[in-house]
């Protein structure tokens, strides 16, 4: 690891607070009504979740229902090349509906936006509050499998942070094809180019861009529903497909294509994920509102409209989502759709950002550089290894795949891989801290698991033909995350053997003391029971101690923030030497000279112009004892090695550490 790194979390006693927070970490602003949003604050609150929360799933009309019908006629090339003597059979259409009608209300609706925002931790929610939250009921009691699921639920998010931007963007710009056939050939060279632009402003921050998301999104699902509204009157009969009998009878009708057609169904519902984990940004009830008062009802009319076209036009079936509107509109349409899927790919790749950040605090990643690009907003960062590491790979996507049907085959596994793991979390949860009985608890989350792990049974058929990416991509990161965990816990439990008890060492420093310098030296280590081989090394080479010294440790918590109150506890050892603790939640980055700041309000006195900070850098070797496979030593060193150094992560000046070298076999 480098440098001597803080402890895994540590278990808080709080219970996690399930109710709204104001979209700021849980610090209520003035002038709020029960729920902690001012009634203006609200609907703000409100437009910007649909811009940052809403923009996959609101452009899955794009792609959904025309990847659907096609899986379900079994039929793809020749439906594609169809005239319009060749109908689509009116029981798949209303069936195809009836079926993404009820995933959205089902999948979204019910698991999400009604049962699993209230699974928050201090506000926040995602994958990884799952995991802290499912740890703290369990305690000690089957921890590593709950690290291991959030490890795969993580892996897969990463999966869908690439297949989103270049799915969508490509879906958009596929749209040209209906203006001028000219720019057919183009469309791969400009979607690579959007996306190029889009991964390239990243560094600058999204706060300006972003308070243009919710209007443009506001826009983009006005549109959604007038087109559908549109054409509903060509086919009124679509709208029985508001009965899940006709979803259920489509089973009965066509088994042979039921699972393909879920496997499709499933594009309806991608982005769900996304409500959970942009809770802490925006609240449970700005997000819930807008599902239920413009988001659903705007897929769900663009959808009827679709269906209609469909039966009126079967040779609309190759593209008929552009084909609602009418031509003079085409254009602006794929203007519209263009800014909304970059939008779309805004919200994954800053999720990705955030879903980093909590991994290193988590201790499931080495730690990587994080700039934060707000001065007010907390999460707004931007880590370039992750940033460019996404572009090369969802470069690499568009080239393969070239069209946004090819990839649809990928997209699936990744989004309901982690809705699987999500069930089981909840469950955990749901059991352990909320007291439900167990007979509740399966009551409540089998029927959400069985329909995710069908979901994503029916995705498994896509695994040749595109499936395998996210599969792989999962795999390695898991892998990643694995070795990370285990290398930590191996190399710290070696070092403890040979380290020295901290009250030992004090006892014989009183006892004969060295000679004393001025001012306050800070040793960072990982535990703060024995002596930090830092101020080993210094005793021993310079012969040396500080009039005062400090022994800091990092601790994350299984919150998502800690209030500055709790932020820093100090202990006394004696005159010279004392212990100091400083605790971070899982969505903050630590800053060890704000923290220690804090300590003169506790009347610890300190000149940051005379502190010195000894970090102990361990160049690590391989070994066959050491309990991994060489190959995940090696693995191992190399994740070391990529680590950002510590000086940078915990943001100290760089002009006042001292960095001591040991060598530590693995």
């Amino acid at each position: 690891m480098g440098h001597d790194q803080p402890n895994p979390p540590t278990t808080r006693p709080e219970d996690s607070r399930f109710g709204l927070d104001d979209g700021h970490g849980g610090t209520s602003h003035g002038g709020a009504n029960k729920h902690g949003h001012s009634t203006n604050s609200f609907a703000v609150l409100a437009l910007g979740a649909l811009g940052v929360v809403y923009g996959d799933i609101g452009t899955s009309p794009l792609y959904a229902l025309r990847e659907t019908v096609l899986a379900a006629t079994a039929a793809h090339g020749a439906l594609t090349n169809a005239a319009a003597d060749t109908p689509v059979p009116r029981d798949i259409v209303i069936g195809v509906l009836s079926l993404i009608l009820w995933s959205l209300v089902i999948v979204v609706t019910l698991k999400y936006v009604l049962l699993l925002m209230r699974a928050d931790n201090n506000g926040e929610g995602g994958i990884l509050t799952l995991v802290a939250l499912a740890q703290r009921g369990l305690g000690r009691m089957r921890g590593g499998f709950v690290l291991f699921l959030g490890m795969a639920g993580a892996a897969l998010f990463y999966g869908d942070a690439v297949i989103t931007p270049a799915i969508s963007v490509l879906s958009a710009v596929e749209g040209i094809k209906l203006v001028t056939p000219v720019l057919d050939d183009y469309v791969i060279w400009i979607a690579s180019i959007i996306l190029i632009g889009l991964f390239m402003v990243q560094s600058g921050g999204t706060e300006k861009v972003a308070n243009f998301f919710g209007p443009v999104m506001l826009v983009w699902f006005a549109a959604l529903a007038g087109l559908g509204i549109y054409h509903i009157a060509d086919e009124l009969t679509v709208l029985a497909s508001v009965n899940p009998y006709y979803g259920l009878r489509f089973f009965v009708d066509h088994p042979t294509v039921s699972l393909a057609v879920l496997g499709s169904v499933c594009l309806a519902v991608t982005g769900a994920e996304a409500l959970y984990a942009d809770m802490g940004h925006f609240g449970r009830g700005p997000i819930q509102s807008a599902w239920i008062w413009l988001v659903f009802p705007s897929l769900w009319l663009n959808y009827l409209g679709q269906g209609a076209l469909i039966l009126s036009d079967p040779s609309a079936i190759d593209n008929p989502f552009y084909k609602l509107a009418p031509d003079f509109l085409i254009l602006p349409l794929v203007i519209l759709a263009t800014v909304a899927t970059i939008i779309a790919s805004q919200a994954v790749i800053t999720g990705a950002f955030s879903l980093t950040r909590q991994a290193i605090q988590l201790g499931l990643l080495p730690r990587l550089e994080i700039r934060h690009t707000s001065e007010h907003t907390s999460g707004q960062i931007y880590i370039p290894r992750i940033n460019w590491l996404l572009l090369v790979v969802v470069l690499l996507l568009v080239w393969a795949f070239k069209t946004s049907s090819n990839l649809s085959h990928a997209y699936g596994i990744a989004v309901f891989g982690t809705m699987v793991v999500s069930s089981l979390l909840a469950f955990i949860v749901i059991r352990r801290n909320w007291g439900w009985s167990l007979i509740a608890t399966l009551a409540l989350i089998v029927p959400f698991l069985v329909i995710d792990i069908a979901f994503f049974a029916a995705n498994l058929l896509k695994l040749f033909s595109g499936g395998y990416m996210p599969v792989l991509l999962a795999i390695v990161l898991v892998v990643m995350m694995w070795t990370w965990v285990r290398g930590t816990k191996i190399l710290f439990d070696k070092t403890r053997k040979t380290d020295v008890p901290l009250l030992e060492l004090v006892g014989m420093l009183s006892k004969s003391p060295p000679v004393r310098v001025k001012g306050m030296a800070v040793f960072l280590t990982s535990d703060p029971e024995t002596a930090p081989a830092s101020l080993l090394h210094n005793l021993k080479h310079n012969k040396v101690l500080h009039e005062r010294n400090v022994i800091l440790t990092v601790r994350s918590a299984d919150t998502p923030r800690v209030a500055e109150e709790e932020r820093v506890r100090l202990s006394r050892i004696t005159d010279d030497f004392w212990r100091v603790e400083m605790v971070y939640g899982y969505m903050e980055s630590p800053n060890i000279p704000k923290g220690l700041a804090v300590l003169r309000k506790q009347g610890f006195k300190f000149d940051i112009m005379s502190t010195s900070f000894f970090l102990s850098r361990r160049s690590i070797k391989a070994s066959p004892q050491s309990g991994m496979p060489i190959w995940q030593d090696k693995l191992f060193i190399s994740l070391t090695k990529s680590a950002t150094d510590a000086t940078s992560f915990f943001q100290i000046p760089t002009g006042r550490v001292v960095e001591v070298g040991t060598q530590v076999s693995v």
